[in-house]
Protein backbone atom coordinates (compact mmCIF):
# COMPACT_ATOMS: atom_id res chain seq x y z
CA UNK A 1 0.00 0.00 0.00
CA UNK A 2 1.05 3.43 -0.45
CA UNK A 3 1.47 5.80 2.51
CA UNK A 4 2.85 9.15 3.96
CA UNK A 5 5.79 8.69 5.80
CA UNK A 6 9.40 9.40 7.28
CA UNK A 7 12.65 8.10 7.72
CA UNK A 8 14.27 10.72 10.02
CA UNK A 9 13.38 13.54 12.08
CA UNK A 10 12.83 17.07 10.65
CA UNK A 11 10.99 19.39 8.59
CA UNK A 12 7.80 18.46 6.54
CA UNK A 13 10.16 17.73 3.38
CA UNK A 14 11.19 14.24 5.16
CA UNK A 15 7.34 13.12 4.58
CA UNK A 16 7.33 11.12 1.15
CA UNK A 17 4.81 8.74 0.29
CA UNK A 18 6.39 5.52 -0.57
CA UNK A 19 4.94 1.51 -0.20
CA UNK A 20 4.37 0.03 3.18
CA UNK A 21 3.38 -3.57 4.10
CA UNK A 22 -0.38 -3.11 4.80
CA UNK A 23 -1.69 -3.37 8.54
CA UNK A 24 -4.25 -6.20 10.14
CA UNK A 25 -6.69 -5.67 12.23
CA UNK A 26 -6.30 -7.32 15.99
CA UNK A 27 -8.63 -7.96 18.57
CA UNK A 28 -10.59 -5.23 19.32
CA UNK A 29 -9.75 -3.25 16.43
CA UNK A 30 -11.01 -2.88 12.69
CA UNK A 31 -9.46 -2.27 9.43
CA UNK A 32 -10.54 0.73 7.08
CA UNK A 33 -10.20 1.79 3.58
CA UNK A 34 -9.02 5.26 4.14
CA UNK A 35 -10.86 8.08 2.26
CA UNK A 36 -9.25 10.87 4.27
CA UNK A 37 -7.61 11.71 7.76
CA UNK A 38 -6.88 15.44 9.32
CA UNK A 39 -3.39 16.57 10.13
CA UNK A 40 -3.35 17.29 13.70
CA UNK A 41 -0.54 19.10 15.83
CA UNK A 42 0.44 16.08 17.39
CA UNK A 43 1.72 14.73 14.07
CA UNK A 44 3.85 17.17 13.05
CA UNK A 45 5.43 17.15 16.57
CA UNK A 46 5.81 13.87 16.36
CA UNK A 47 7.73 14.23 12.90
CA UNK A 48 9.97 17.38 14.11
CA UNK A 49 11.61 15.39 16.95
CA UNK A 50 9.67 16.99 19.57
CA UNK A 51 8.24 14.31 21.40
CA UNK A 52 11.69 12.01 21.23
CA UNK A 53 12.11 10.60 24.23
CA UNK A 54 8.18 10.71 24.85
CA UNK A 55 6.63 8.82 22.39
CA UNK A 56 8.72 5.84 20.66
CA UNK A 57 8.90 5.91 16.89
CA UNK A 58 10.47 3.10 14.36
CA UNK A 59 11.43 4.01 10.98
CA UNK A 60 9.85 4.38 8.45
CA UNK A 61 7.27 5.81 10.56
CA UNK A 62 3.46 6.34 8.42
CA UNK A 63 2.06 9.67 10.45
CA UNK A 64 -1.43 10.30 10.99
CA UNK A 65 -3.63 9.54 14.15
CA UNK A 66 -7.84 9.65 13.12
CA UNK A 67 -9.17 8.49 9.88
CA UNK A 68 -12.57 8.29 8.14
CA UNK A 69 -12.81 5.24 5.59
CA UNK A 70 -14.66 2.24 4.82
CA UNK A 71 -14.39 -1.55 7.08
CA UNK A 72 -12.82 -3.98 5.59
CA UNK A 73 -11.32 -6.40 8.35
CA UNK A 74 -13.07 -6.43 11.30
CA UNK A 75 -11.03 -8.01 14.74
CA UNK A 76 -12.49 -10.45 17.51
CA UNK A 77 -14.73 -9.06 19.68
CA UNK A 78 -15.87 -5.96 18.06
CA UNK A 79 -19.46 -4.85 18.64
CA UNK A 80 -21.57 -2.93 15.98
CA UNK A 81 -19.48 -2.50 13.46
CA UNK A 82 -19.61 -4.54 10.57
CA UNK A 83 -17.55 -5.14 7.20
CA UNK A 84 -18.43 -2.01 4.44
CA UNK A 85 -19.90 0.34 7.37
CA UNK A 86 -18.40 4.13 6.81
CA UNK A 87 -16.77 4.87 10.02
CA UNK A 88 -14.06 7.32 11.72
CA UNK A 89 -12.33 7.07 14.97
CA UNK A 90 -8.92 7.06 16.15
CA UNK A 91 -5.74 5.08 15.49
CA UNK A 92 -2.42 5.23 14.17
CA UNK A 93 -0.29 5.33 11.20
CA UNK A 94 -3.31 6.50 9.20
CA UNK A 95 -2.22 8.68 6.61
CA UNK A 96 -2.13 5.72 4.11
CA UNK A 97 -4.53 3.26 2.29
CA UNK A 98 -5.04 1.52 5.03
CA UNK A 99 -5.41 1.98 8.70
CA UNK A 100 -6.34 0.37 11.87
CA UNK A 101 -8.57 2.07 14.08
CA UNK A 102 -8.70 1.70 18.01
CA UNK A 103 -11.72 3.66 18.50
CA UNK A 104 -14.40 3.93 15.46
CA UNK A 105 -18.09 5.27 15.62
CA UNK A 106 -20.26 4.87 12.28
CA UNK A 107 -19.81 7.72 9.96
CA UNK A 108 -23.75 9.36 9.51
CA UNK A 109 -25.24 9.81 6.00
CA UNK A 110 -24.77 13.86 7.09
CA UNK A 111 -21.10 13.96 7.20
CA UNK A 112 -18.59 13.98 4.28
CA UNK A 113 -15.09 11.55 4.65
CA UNK A 114 -13.71 15.16 5.16
CA UNK A 115 -15.89 16.53 7.70
CA UNK A 116 -15.82 12.58 9.89
CA UNK A 117 -11.85 12.63 9.39
CA UNK A 118 -11.67 16.14 10.52
CA UNK A 119 -13.64 15.11 14.10
CA UNK A 120 -11.98 12.23 15.08
CA UNK A 121 -9.04 13.53 17.44
CA UNK A 122 -10.62 16.74 17.89
CA UNK A 123 -13.53 15.85 19.11
CA UNK A 124 -11.90 13.39 21.60
CA UNK A 125 -9.72 15.49 22.51
CA UNK A 126 -11.99 18.27 23.27
CA UNK A 127 -14.01 15.71 25.79
CA UNK A 128 -10.99 14.60 27.49
CA UNK A 129 -10.25 18.18 28.68
CA UNK A 130 -14.12 19.13 29.75
CA UNK A 131 -14.51 15.78 31.37
CA UNK A 132 -11.40 16.77 33.46
CA UNK A 133 -12.98 19.32 34.49
CA UNK A 134 -16.23 17.61 35.79
CA UNK A 135 -18.46 21.01 35.40
CA UNK A 136 -21.76 20.99 36.25
CA UNK A 137 -24.35 22.46 34.37
CA UNK A 138 -24.35 26.05 33.72
CA UNK A 139 -20.52 26.53 34.61
CA UNK A 140 -19.03 28.43 32.62
CA UNK A 141 -16.11 27.24 30.67
CA UNK A 142 -13.18 29.63 28.90
CA UNK A 143 -11.49 28.02 26.30
CA UNK A 144 -8.19 29.64 25.29
CA UNK A 145 -7.39 28.73 21.58
CA UNK A 146 -11.40 28.32 20.43
CA UNK A 147 -11.05 28.25 16.57
CA UNK A 148 -9.04 25.78 15.43
CA UNK A 149 -10.05 22.13 15.53
CA UNK A 150 -10.20 20.71 19.23
CA UNK A 151 -11.46 24.16 20.36
CA UNK A 152 -13.87 24.69 17.68
CA UNK A 153 -14.74 20.81 18.78
CA UNK A 154 -14.82 21.58 22.64
CA UNK A 155 -17.09 24.91 22.25
CA UNK A 156 -19.93 22.95 20.57
CA UNK A 157 -19.61 19.91 22.70
CA UNK A 158 -19.36 22.56 25.84
CA UNK A 159 -21.95 24.29 24.46
CA UNK A 160 -24.35 20.98 23.73
CA UNK A 161 -23.43 20.26 27.32
CA UNK A 162 -25.21 23.16 28.95
CA UNK A 163 -22.40 25.21 29.84
CA UNK A 164 -21.43 28.80 28.48
CA UNK A 165 -18.17 29.09 26.73
CA UNK A 166 -16.06 31.90 26.28
CA UNK A 167 -13.51 31.71 23.39
CA UNK A 168 -10.68 33.34 22.52
CA UNK A 169 -9.14 33.50 18.96
CA UNK A 170 -8.25 36.43 16.49
CA UNK A 171 -10.29 39.24 15.75
CA UNK A 172 -10.76 37.82 12.50
CA UNK A 173 -12.52 34.79 14.28
CA UNK A 174 -14.60 36.14 16.45
CA UNK A 175 -17.75 35.88 14.36
CA UNK A 176 -16.89 32.69 13.89
CA UNK A 177 -16.80 31.33 17.77
CA UNK A 178 -20.19 33.50 18.14
CA UNK A 179 -21.81 31.59 15.57
CA UNK A 180 -20.51 28.18 17.51
CA UNK A 181 -22.45 29.95 20.71
CA UNK A 182 -19.65 31.24 22.53
CA UNK A 183 -18.52 34.50 23.79
CA UNK A 184 -15.40 36.27 21.96
CA UNK A 185 -12.61 37.93 23.12
CA UNK A 186 -8.74 38.33 21.99
CA UNK A 187 -6.02 35.71 23.39
CA UNK A 188 -2.94 36.71 24.45
CA UNK A 189 -1.20 38.75 27.09
CA UNK A 190 -3.81 40.56 29.58
CA UNK A 191 -6.32 37.80 29.28
CA UNK A 192 -7.36 38.41 33.16
CA UNK A 193 -8.18 42.03 32.61
CA UNK A 194 -10.33 41.10 29.50
CA UNK A 195 -12.38 38.27 30.95
CA UNK A 196 -12.95 40.80 34.30
CA UNK A 197 -14.73 43.13 31.67
CA UNK A 198 -17.01 40.60 30.51
CA UNK A 199 -18.27 40.45 34.20
CA UNK A 200 -18.75 36.47 34.49
CA UNK A 201 -17.13 34.10 36.93
CA UNK A 202 -15.45 31.73 34.92
CA UNK A 203 -15.67 27.71 36.78
CA UNK A 204 -13.25 26.20 34.33
CA UNK A 205 -10.31 27.03 31.70
CA UNK A 206 -8.33 25.13 28.99
CA UNK A 207 -5.36 25.83 27.19
CA UNK A 208 -5.71 24.17 23.94
CA UNK A 209 -2.70 25.88 22.02
CA UNK A 210 -0.14 25.82 25.09
CA UNK A 211 1.09 28.85 24.51
CA UNK A 212 2.28 29.52 28.05
CA UNK A 213 -1.12 31.00 29.14
CA UNK A 214 -1.63 28.30 31.54
CA UNK A 215 -0.84 30.64 35.15
CA UNK A 216 -3.25 33.87 33.58
CA UNK A 217 -6.25 30.78 33.47
CA UNK A 218 -4.77 29.63 37.26
CA UNK A 219 -5.32 32.98 38.20
CA UNK A 220 -8.68 33.39 36.54
CA UNK A 221 -10.35 30.49 38.05
CA UNK A 222 -8.36 31.12 41.09
CA UNK A 223 -7.50 27.71 41.45
CA UNK A 224 -4.79 25.37 39.62
CA UNK A 225 -7.66 22.11 39.35
CA UNK A 226 -10.10 24.19 37.44
CA UNK A 227 -7.62 24.13 34.74
CA UNK A 228 -6.84 21.74 32.03
CA UNK A 229 -4.38 21.89 29.26
CA UNK A 230 -4.22 20.04 26.04
CA UNK A 231 -0.89 21.31 25.10
CA UNK A 232 1.56 22.86 27.66
CA UNK A 233 3.68 20.06 29.46
CA UNK A 234 4.99 22.65 31.80
CA UNK A 235 1.59 22.88 33.62
CA UNK A 236 1.99 20.06 35.82
CA UNK A 237 4.61 22.48 37.82
CA UNK A 238 1.35 24.73 38.79
CA UNK A 239 -1.00 21.94 39.66
CA UNK A 240 -2.74 22.23 36.54
CA UNK A 241 -4.75 18.95 34.99
CA UNK A 242 -2.40 17.73 31.94
CA UNK A 243 -4.65 15.97 28.99
CA UNK A 244 -1.80 13.56 27.84
CA UNK A 245 -1.57 9.84 26.96
CA UNK A 246 -1.75 9.11 30.91
CA UNK A 247 -5.62 9.99 30.93
CA UNK A 248 -8.31 8.06 29.41
CA UNK A 249 -9.48 8.35 25.97
CA UNK A 250 -12.87 10.24 25.46
CA UNK A 251 -13.66 7.78 22.77
CA UNK A 252 -17.69 7.78 23.28
CA UNK A 253 -17.60 11.74 22.20
CA UNK A 254 -17.37 10.26 18.88
CA UNK A 255 -20.64 9.33 18.69
CA UNK A 256 -22.10 12.13 20.54
CA UNK A 257 -20.60 14.62 18.31
CA UNK A 258 -21.76 12.76 15.08
CA UNK A 259 -25.41 12.55 16.66
CA UNK A 260 -25.40 16.58 17.59
CA UNK A 261 -24.10 16.95 13.55
CA UNK A 262 -27.26 14.99 12.13
CA UNK A 263 -29.04 17.35 14.62
CA UNK A 264 -27.46 20.35 13.21
CA UNK A 265 -25.69 21.20 16.37
CA UNK A 266 -22.38 20.44 15.50
CA UNK A 267 -19.76 21.52 12.78
CA UNK A 268 -16.24 21.04 11.91
CA UNK A 269 -15.01 23.37 9.03
CA UNK A 270 -12.33 21.95 7.01
CA UNK A 271 -10.23 25.11 5.56
CA UNK A 272 -7.95 23.12 3.16
CA UNK A 273 -8.14 19.31 1.50
CA UNK A 274 -4.67 18.05 0.29
CA UNK A 275 -3.96 15.00 -1.43
CA UNK A 276 -1.66 12.27 0.03
CA UNK A 277 1.51 13.10 -1.68
CA UNK A 278 0.96 16.83 -0.75
CA UNK A 279 1.48 15.78 2.90
CA UNK A 280 4.01 18.17 3.81
CA UNK A 281 2.45 21.02 2.80
CA UNK A 282 -0.58 20.00 5.04
CA UNK A 283 1.96 19.85 7.81
CA UNK A 284 3.34 23.11 7.32
CA UNK A 285 -0.41 24.71 7.00
CA UNK A 286 -0.83 23.32 10.75
CA UNK A 287 2.31 24.61 11.69
CA UNK A 288 1.62 27.90 10.94
CA UNK A 289 -0.99 28.26 13.74
CA UNK A 290 -3.21 30.05 11.88
CA UNK A 291 -5.84 27.57 11.05
CA UNK A 292 -9.91 27.67 11.40
CA UNK A 293 -10.96 24.30 11.95
CA UNK A 294 -9.11 21.39 10.43
CA UNK A 295 -6.64 20.36 7.55
CA UNK A 296 -7.24 17.06 5.88
CA UNK A 297 -5.60 14.77 3.68
CA UNK A 298 -7.40 12.50 1.14
CA UNK A 299 -6.59 9.26 0.10
CA UNK A 300 -7.33 7.99 -3.62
Amino acid sequence: MQALQFNEYGGADVLHVADAPEPHAGPGQIRVLVRALSVNPFDWKLRAGFMEGMVPVSFPAITGTDAAGVVDEVGVGVVGIRFGDEVFGLGAATAAEFAVLEFAAPKPPTLSFEEAAAMGLAVEAAARCLDLLELKHGSTVLIDGAAGGAGSAMTQLAVARGFSVIGTASEGNHDYLRGLGATATTYGDGLPARIAELGVTVDGAVDVVGHGSVPELVEITGDPRRVVTLADFTAYAHGVHVADGTVARAAYALTEAAELHAAGRFTMPVQATFPLEEGGAAQLLSESGHVRGKIVITVP
